[in-house]
């Protein structure tokens, strides 16, 4: 007997419906996971307002989502380390373990990605904004006993501020600054803190999302709308910050923070953008490092020990909950900047 659930799928831009579908087979070493909560991450607005971003367009309809947590409600007969009722956290990435890149221990960068609500690739890859998920055992990491399922579906975005900060290197005593205060970079603030960050400066054009890094670590907060001189105060003695990570993507926040850069300083470019235009003098004569981060791997296992385990107290990233048959208005909602940071959408609350 085919399993079915109700799946939240993406038709055309603004044209999210709650459909049914078939759930899939389960093969041996997969487990159903009964989702219990998924937040609305930046791709999913993309594809919901604009139906892609760049050149990547929806072309079918499309489940979206990737950040879900779950209790386990059926296991496969080669399934070792879960069993029924297992709480978990879901990573959406799988790599194909066959490229050379997955060879040479870079996952992330795989050659034959698949990742949940996804356009990338046709057919597309159907994302976990559903209430019932087949996925590979190895996808599940448990979440323990009292952790709220709306901090556990935060691993995965904590996974990407974790893994900017590992390509930043070592924090401890370091003064850093980070541009853009989304969702993401305010798990960035966090994971800074986390990693010893003497002082973290975040900087956003809006006081919303300032006021909630505040709470996640940062020392010192920045709207460079309203603040026109900041850079002036920052970039005497040739700069401030040893690290920089640029969450926003946005040109004139990329140029500033450059200016405020120590030497030799390690600037790690997170948010998505288009073609931008930089001060070479600067990069040159102070000796910058300029380097990507994309994705994550090995930070998923770490974000969920660091949620499991208490180290930090996330839950001033998430403003509202929305239950499954209101998703419309969730996204709606988590387009905007100035009321919503982390918009969760709970797939088992029936009001």
């Amino acid at each position: 007997m085919k399993m079915r659930c109700m799946c939240l799928v993406l038709h055309a831009p603004n044209d999210l419906r709650l459909d049914e579908r078939d759930a899939g087979p389960m093969a041996p070493n997969q487990v159903l996971v009964k989702v219990a909560m998924g937040g609305i991450c930046g791709s999913d607005l993309h594809y919901y307002k604009h139906g892609g971003f760049g050149t990547i367009r929806i072309q079918e309809p499309m489940i979206l989502g990737h950040e879900v947590a779950g209790t386990v409600s059926e296991i496969g007969a080669e399934v070792t380390h879960l069993k029924v009722g297992d709480r978990v956290a879901v990573n959406p990435s799988r790599p194909c373990w066959n490229c050379r890149y997955c060879h040479e221990g870079l996952p992330n960068q795989c050659l034959d990605m698949r990742y949940y609500g996804s356009a990338m690739r046709n057919p597309h890859i159907q994302g976990a904004f559903r209430n019932a998920l087949v996925c590979d055992e190895a996808q599940c990491f448990k979440v323990a006993a009292g952790v709220p399922m709306s901090m556990a579906a935060l691993a995965e975005p904590f996974s990407v501020g974790l893994h900017a900060i590992q390509r930043a290197g070592s924090l401890i005593g370091k003064k850093v600054l980070v541009s853009g205060c989304g969702p993401i970079g305010a798990l960035v603030v966090a994971a800074a803190k986390l990693h010893g960050a003497a002082e973290i400066v975040a900087t956003d054009v809006m006081d919303q999302p300032l006021a909630v890094v505040k709470k996640l670590g940062a020392s010192q907060t920045i709207n460079v709308a309203a603040d026109k001189d900041w850079v002036q105060r920052y970039n005497a003695n040739k700069g401030s910050f040893d690290v920089m990570i640029e969450c926003s993507g946005n040109e004139q926040a990329i140029r500033s923070g450059l200016e405020v850069m120590r030497p030799r300083g390690i600037v790690v470019q997170l948010g998505l953008g288009g073609e931008v235009s930089l001060q070479q003098n600067l990069i040159v004569a102070k000796e910058l490092s300029i380097t990507g981060s994309f994705r994550f791997h090995a930070e998923f296992e770490l974000a969920v020990k660091i949620i499991n385990e208490r180290w930090m107290d996330l839950s001033p990233l998430v403003t509202q909950t929305f239950a499954m048959k209101n998703a419309k208005e969730a996204f709606d909602l988590a387009g905007d900047r100035s009321q919503a940071m982390k918009v969760l959408i709970d797939f088992e609350a029936v009001a």
